[in-house]
């Protein structure tokens, strides 16, 4: 022994190894806490320690073979000690705790929290669709109107309105009409210049977005649109147009016409009477307005509209009625029996309308109550029959028109009482006739042709007065009592009955009548043919 101290001996290299081997799970591949492990699958509860260990198995080689073992100092210092304290227990799918972190010395995989649940993401709201249908309504020297219909499909949030666009031909600055949005169909562009072209788009706007725009093929062209001057007279007011005395008359007439026409109305080829009458019009219609009609307010009126010497003309007729006045000249013309006949006039005044008929009244002297017997009577004379036997009655007549019944009526100055009169029945005289004629025929007999053993009949008819005798001849043999004829006559009709005619029955028939006036025959042939 020397006296030295001997050097210390070198610790073995394994510990640098184990240490790089504790420090390879931080810079492995392992995932971090929380994150989702690679093919978008969560893992299994209770898997991470397995998945650690062999992350730490993989990546414990990999630093010692990379680098090289560095030189061990003479004087190592000491490790620190390891943690003490026991790892927290894994919740495992039964809800048992998993096994504790393993010893001091090795490396615990960290702990792996549940990932969270993807969120479904709602399915975005489609914009409207494209508006349908746009057209131009009406173009003028500075606007035009353009309508339109709402979309198809405007989505679950509705619509917040529409937005249109203008932009002038040969520019693609388009410009929005309106600022903000609104629901109506209808948009009248204005402050335009005559001779421009304008394009136009529309699109329909909703909290989801916009919709397609919807465009006019061709540009509109600012004019004026010439269009000849015509009334359109209501149907109504095609006939006469009839109205009360004391009632307000206002009727409205459209027309059309550009550019703006000048409306004019007269009567009778004179201008109105503005203190009377009210004319208001406006670019599309005229209104003819009177606050109180009077019979003077009666006519026709002539409404023209003008347009740079092009013109169309309409009439309009007013009539202004009012109640008759009485039936003139009543008076009692006959009583007779249980009946009166009346007469009178027309009425001096019939209201300004023709007269549809009179009503007349009956009152008898006992009740003095009026009962009508006849209503709407078109003539100026009546006959009131089925009067009571012993009464007394006085008449009235009322004239009526299309206002109704005159305000009075014309009062007949007599009276009528009905009699009980005797009346002797005498039986109308009939002259006395000469009925007296001689015999003729009025159907003569016609050839025959019968089968053997078949009956058959002769028919004729006759008249004469007094009522002829008959005789029947077969081959100028008269018909005597025979089983085998039998003759008959009901009406002037005669009818001779051969009965089972045999081959020697035929002949030819006559049939004679004989009256004191004079006599007529008539005959035919008979076949009797035989049986087949």
């Amino acid at each position: 022994m020397t006296g030295k101290t001997a050097p210390a001996a070198k610790k073995p290299a394994p510990a640098v190894a184990k240490k790089k081997a504790d420090l390879a799970p931080k810079e492995g591949a392992a995932p971090k806490e929380g994150a989702a492990p690679k093919g978008g699958a969560a893992p299994k509860e209770g898997a991470a320690p397995k998945e650690g260990a062999a992350a730490r198995e993989e990546a414990a080689p990999a630093p010692a073979a990379a680098t090289e073992e560095p030189p061990v100092p003479e004087h190592p210092p000491e490790q620190p000690p390891g943690p003490t304290d026991e790892s927290a227990p894994i919740p495992t799918e039964a809800g048992a705790e998993a096994t504790p972190a393993p010893a001091e010395g090795s490396s615990a995989p960290p702990a792996e929290s549940p990932a969270p649940e993807p969120q479904v993401e709602k399915p975005k709201e489609e914009p409207p669709s494209c508006p349908l249908s746009l057209a131009v309504e009406e173009v003028s020297e500075n606007s035009f109107t353009l309508i339109w219909k709402a979309p198809e499909q405007v989505g679950r949030v509705g619509l917040d309105g529409y937005v249109v666009e203008i932009c002038k031909d040969g520019s693609s600055d388009w410009k929005a009409v309106n600022q903000e949005p609104f629901l109506s169909t209808r948009c009248t562009v204005p402050d335009l210049s005559s001779g421009d072209k304008i394009h136009v788009r529309v699109v329909a706007v909703s909290a989801s977005g916009t919709s397609a725009p919807a465009m006019l093929e061709q540009p509109v062209l600012i004019r004026e649109i010439l269009q000849l001057p015509k009334i359109r007279m209501p149907r109504h007011l095609r006939e006469t147009y009839i109205r009360r005395v004391g009632d307000a008359v206002n009727i409205m007439i459209p027309f059309q016409g550009k550019p703006q026409p000048e409306v004019s109305w007269s009567k009778g080829g004179q201008p109105l009477d503005s203190s009377r009458i009210n004319i208001r019009t406006t670019a599309r219609d005229t209104i003819f307005y009177i606050r109180q009609a009077q019979r003077a307010d009666s006519g026709k009126y002539e409404l023209t509209v003008h347009i740079n010497g092009a013109e169309d003309k309409a009439t309009l007729d007013i009539q202004v009625v009012e109640p008759p006045g009485p039936p003139q000249n009543l008076k009692l013309v006959d009583v007779w029996g249980f009946n009166v006949a009346l007469e009178w006039t027309p009425p001096a005044d019939n209201g300004n309308a023709e007269i549809k008929g009179y009503r007349v009244q009956k009152s008898d002297k006992k009740s003095g109550k009026w009962f009508t017997v006849l209503e709407r009577c078109t003539r100026t004379s009546c006959t009131i029959s089925d009067l009571i036997i012993g009464n007394t009655y006085s008449f009235r007549v009322f004239s009526e028109n299309i206002c109704g019944l005159s305000d009075s009526a014309a009062v007949a100055s007599g009276v009528a009482h009905i009699e009980k009169t005797k009346t002797t029945y005498q039986p109308e005289k009939i002259p006395q006739r000469d009925m007296m004629e001689p015999p003729k025929f009025t159907q003569p007999l016609t050839d025959r042709t019968t089968t053997r053993g078949y009956s058959t009949h002769l028919f004729c008819s006759v008249r004469g007065f007094p009522q002829p005798k008959i005789i029947w001849l077969k081959n100028q043999m008269e018909i005597r009592e025979d089983p085998k004829y039998i003759a008959l006559i009901d009406q002037g009709v005669c009818s001779l009955e051969i009965r089972k005619p045999g081959p020697f029955d035929g002949g030819v028939y006559t049939c004679k009548a004989v009256n004191p006036l004079g006599e007529a025959s008539v005959d035919c042939r008979l076949d009797v043919k035989g049986e087949s």
